[in-house]
């Protein structure tokens, strides 16, 4: 009777995969991802719990040994199960264990041009990659290759909305410095809408399916690739990875990558679930990424106090520097981060007795820098210190002599092959001298913090200094902060660039404009951001100005977390996680984006609370005891604009 079963079951099987048809499944066997050869073209679908998530995509590449696009076949394919286990500094979660299954493709075209793709499918998650060994191509032995585009769709179903942001050209934005990854995101857009300048979306995007969530970014760009961004979308095909615009980088570089045989692509990374909790606590980013090098030292997270939020260029002076170090020393915070213009408003020699100063009260220094090079026309300097080899080893090593722990630097020029060694380098040499990094006006990180022990957070953004320049993104800061933990940093740190405490948006904190969200919103905005060195963009006057209890919370915020939990929200409109502190206590934090009160019903039972920080019906902070009913649930009204800290 079961040799009766299993022939009726191998038939079905048989009937419902073609020829050339490959199947993987996710360790608990509710995802499955089907790759497909018919008519000489590739396609992979994706399926969970039997609905369909992604419908046929295509794969392939175009290459200087020819098309891999068309004329294809499977000719092989092997299994392999994947089980590792890591540790991580400084991310959403202090230990990573990955568990998949891989499958890996054996390609090969009419003209005998030969590739591999690798899937690699967890519960939630799929990577895949092209990988390319030396072969014979028209009688000569080919050690090299130039990947020019990659046919890799991502093709959801009708009914499909979007949280994407859009691709901005070249030489655009202020001074020619973007495209930064600074454009607002989509709340449910449509998919076929255009994007905003014609250049597509950047990585990470989130979608939510007719039947549940996707999350599609990539991971794992290094100096040897370029990194990728979105298509717009094209029906009956959706987005397709597109490279970078010839443009980017003021033209120099190329706009295709450039890699040595054997050798692979970066992994495209999409996260799947019925509901968003595994969007939020993937860790798929670091779980197929390699550490690149071993730390010099013992890279300390911790908190930063930056001047140049609010009191701008003007404040980079050394007497405002001393009230911003004593500010960060009264909070017991590790860092003060002096932005654009210490060279010339500072000085260099007066920067070193800057620095004893800070270390004098148990602060050490970060330091901004210009990335420059001709690639934008920003005039803040220093400038040529990080642009070439000789330039960053003369300066960090002056670094490294005078105590400074970090640099920040700014203004990229996009995602080409050329910038990407760039940021590599400077990381790279930076380890050589203990620095830490943190990159502004740049690109997303993608593995980055796995890759390089070194790296902290960048930016790429729509952050916090735009609540400065003007009010309207003081409106919408309550959306930014509660859609960038299912999109932006869901995958990646994300230096958001300050818990902003003033009620005004000026120094004097009297005029200009104002802040709209709550003192609570911003204390919990600390924890539902994540980088492991997180600005607390207080100001010295803040410290006059606070209840006591909001101090005390802010001077013990922690920045480095064992384990992340969603519990509930939705983007751009609410959301509320648990994050477990390395030193073992849990934090739930929530903001409420919407123009209503938030009323939810919570399950404390797992975690052993005691403190409630909310905002009450005048929007006033408040401190009180968390009362917990007998099956260890609480009802909580988050505020309009406000925030909830439980502890």
């Amino acid at each position: 009777m079961n040799r009766t079963i299993n022939l009726v079951v191998f038939l079905l099987v048989a009937c419902f995969c073609k020829a050339g048809d490959v199947v993987v499944t996710s360790p608990d066997g509710k995802m499955q991802v089907k790759v497909s050869d018919a008519g000489g073209r590739l396609y992979y679908s994706v399926t969970y719990d039997g609905q369909d998530m992604l419908l046929p995509s295509a794969l392939g590449l175009k290459t200087s040994m020819g098309d891999l696009t068309r004329d294809l076949s499977i000719t092989a394919s092997k299994k392999e199960v994947v089980n590792e286990q890591y540790t991580m500094r400084g991310t959403k979660a202090s230990k990573g264990n990955y568990n998949a299954n891989a499958l890996i493709l054996n390609i090969k075209n009419k003209d005998g041009v030969k590739f591999d793709i690798r899937f690699q499918v967890s519960n939630n998650d799929i990577a895949f990659r092209y990988e390319m060994s030396r072969q014979k191509w028209q009688k000569k032995e080919m050690k090299r290759v130039r990947i020019l585009s990659e046919a890799s769709s991502f093709n959801f179903s009708e009914g499909t909305t979007t949280f994407i942001s859009p691709q901005i050209g070249p030489e655009s934005g202020w001074e020619q410095t973007k495209p930064s990854y600074e454009e607002g995101y989509s709340a449910d857009g449509a998919m076929d809408k255009p994007s905003q300048f014609g250049h597509g979306y950047i990585f990470p995007a989130l979608f939510h399916l007719p039947n549940g969530w996707a999350l599609v970014s990539e991971t794992g760009v290094s100096s040897a690739y370029c990194g990728s961004h979105l298509s717009d979308y094209q029906a009956g095909m959706g987005y397709t990875v597109a490279y970078p615009d010839r443009g980017e980088n003021n033209g120099y570089g190329t706009d295709f990558a450039a890699i040595p045989l054997p050798g692979e692509t970066p992994w495209r990374t999409i996260t799947l679930g019925t509901s968003l909790k595994p969007i939020v606590e993937t860790t798929i980013s670091y779980d197929v990424v390699k550490p690149l090098y071993e730390p010099s030292t013992d890279y300390k997270p911790g908190r930063y106090t930056w001047s140049w939020l609010l009191w701008q260029d003007n404040s980079v002076n050394y007497d405002d520097q001393v009230k911003f170090i004593d500010l960060a020393s009264t909070m017991g915070f590790e860092y003060c981060l002096v932005d654009n213009w210490w060279d010339t408003q500072i000085g260099r020699e007066r920067m070193v007795e800057l620095s004893r100063y800070a270390q004098s009260k148990g602060v050490h220094l970060l330091l901004w820098y210009n990335s420059n090079g001709f690639w934008n026309d920003a005039p803040q300097t220093p400038r040529n210190c990080m642009n070439t080899s000789i330039a960053r080893e003369k300066e960090m090593k002056w670094l490294q002599s005078i105590g400074v722990k970090g640099i920040k630097v700014d203004f990229f020029g996009g995602d080409k092959q050329e910038t990407m060694r760039l940021y590599e380098d400077i990381l790279s040499d930076a380890n050589r001298y203990g620095l830490q990094v943190v990159f502004h006006g740049c690109t997303i990180p993608r593995g980055w913090e796995r890759m390089y022990p070194n790296y902290v957070a960048s930016e790429a953004v729509l952050a916090s200094e735009n609540l400065f320049f003007g009010e309207g993104a003081t409106i919408r800061e309550g959306f930014d902060l509660t859609l960038h933990p299912f999109c932006r940093n869901a995958t990646a740190s994300m230096d958001w660039g300050g818990i902003i405490m003033n009620k005004w948006m000026s120094r004097d904190n009297k005029s200009r404009h104002t802040r709209k969200t709550t003192d609570i919103f911003e204390m919990a905005s600390g924890i539902i951001m994540q980088t492991s060195v997180q600005c607390v963009a207080m100001q010295p006057n803040n410290l006059d100005e606070l209840p006591q209890f909001e101090i005390d919370f802010l001077r013990g915020l922690p920045t480095t977390w064992e384990e992340t939990r969603f519990i509930d929200g939705y983007p751009g409109k609410y959301v509320v996680l648990a994050r477990k502190a390395t030193d073992g206590k849990w934090y739930i934090a929530g903001l409420n984006a919407q123009k209503e009160p938030l009323t939810l019903t919570l399950d404390l039972s797992e975690y052993s609370l005691s403190d409630i920080y909310i905002d009450n019906k005048k929007l006033e902070p408040t401190l009180t005891k968390l009362k917990k009913d007998k099956k260890g649930k609480t009802k909580i009204t988050i505020q309009p604009n406000g925030g909830m800290i439980i502890k």
